[in-house]
């Protein structure tokens, strides 16, 4: 698109939260363009899918493995959503072992867990998938275009308009703007951007609006939490010990058992070719820096897999890694919201054109798929464009 043809809304991040509001926009009468600019090569963001260039054919969920709703607070708005995307099959009730490990394997059992209370739904597909059919479902007039490998690092306000510049050179024009990932209102932004100033601080300077400059404080007060994630592709000859025919299964490492081996779940994906994919999760910051430090990845990766072998030891179901197809290592820039979250009050800020959507937003659901969805549907409602 021309970029002195102004986009009616531009949205940065494509991941869930930025999906579901451009969906429910257009559904809600939106009749405008919109244009979703994302840093990586698809939709999803830490609800996304690793398709593999090296392993053709090989799908692995590496961030959030499904959607878990709660909605203790019965949500008008969420559960309409929820049921519209059961009604279109974009979704399906996830069947699989939720199981929580510990010391003793006798004692692993039905894992009792916040992120899956309530009901735990899987995507048809897979989860990249899941963002391009929340998208398709409302998109039937091409009013979305996309922009991936497109890294936003500068922010001007201009005349009432929006100016978007990427890192590769590419500018953007827009009458509103919406930033579901808070990368560029955040702290962090500084260190990852190399630059002296947070990019909305920037173009939006102190004591010009009481909302700007509230969300920008109370971003400083808001921690987050940084993964590896381990991915492994097993080969042909490796199963399970029992005949489980569900598509995933799920385990979590009590809190003994993540302060020993660094891991925090392990999942079990069976794909296409009927193998049988492992994405090993992990928030440790002591396992993080020895990645980080470690000059020998094969050495690292080989301990990985001794620590795997350590935990299903003893188990009933999961038998140990003796040689596996490809072990590859994802560091997430994206990063999960922790501790302090962002008032409701300040999704939107009028004055210059701009909204905020995303799991980092005081909801139910706050750090969790939950939340970014729940906060982009009501960022539907408060924008009357």
């Amino acid at each position: 698109m021309d970029p002195n043809i102004p986009y009616d809304i531009a949205i940065i991040g494509g991941g869930i939260s930025s999906c579901v509001f451009a969906s429910s926009h257009i559904s809600n009468g939106f009749t405008g363009k919109i244009a979703i600019i994302e840093a990586g090569r698809q939709l999803g963001g830490r609800a996304s899918t690793r398709n593999s260039l090296i392993n053709k054919g090989w799908q692995l969920n590496h961030g959030s493995p499904n959607l878990n709703i709660c909605n203790r607070k019965n949500n008008q708005l969420l559960k309409k959503f929820i049921l519209e995307l059961l009604k279109a099959d974009i979704i399906i009730s996830d069947k699989s072992d939720f199981i929580e490990l510990s010391e003793n394997p006798i004692s692993d059992s039905k894992i009792k867990n916040q992120f899956l209370e309530g009901y735990n739904f899987a995507p048809k597909s897979s989860m990249a998938n899941l963002s391009k059919d929340i998208i398709s479902l409302n998109n039937l007039n091409d009013q979305i275009d996309f922009y991936f490998g497109t890294l936003i690092n500068n922010l001007v306000f201009k005349n009432n308009y929006w100016l978007l510049t990427a890192k590769n050179g590419d500018t953007y024009k827009s009458k509103f703007l919406v930033c579901s990932s808070n990368l560029l209102l955040h702290k962090r932004s500084i260190d990852i951007f190399k630059t002296n100033q947070i990019p909305l601080r920037k173009a939006i300077t102190t004591n010009l609006d009481r909302k700007i400059d509230s969300i920008i404080s109370e971003l400083k007060k808001q921690d987050y939490i940084q993964r590896l994630t381990f991915l492994i592709y097993t080969n042909s000859n490796y199963t399970f010990k029992d005949k489980y025919d569900e598509k995933c299964r799920y385990f979590f490492l009590n809190k003994s058992l993540q302060d020993k081996y660094k891991f925090e779940r392990i999942i079990f994906q069976k794909q296409n070719n009927n193998r049988i994919g492992i994405v090993i999760h992990t928030k440790n910051i002591d396992l993080i820096s020895e990645y980080n430090i470690n000059k020998n990845e094969n050495e690292f990766k080989e301990n990985c897999i001794l620590k795997f072998n350590t935990i299903f030891d003893r188990n009933s179901c999961i038998n140990k890694l003796i040689d596996i197809k490809h072990f590859s290592i994802m560091k997430w820039r994206a990063s999960q919201p922790n501790g302090k979250c962002i008032s409701e009050d300040l999704q939107v800020c009028e004055k210059f054109n701009i909204g905020f959507c995303g799991d980092w937003i005081e909801s139910e659901g706050f750090g969790r798929i939950e939340g970014a969805i729940l906060s982009a549907l009501k960022l539907s409602k408060k924008i009357n464009l």
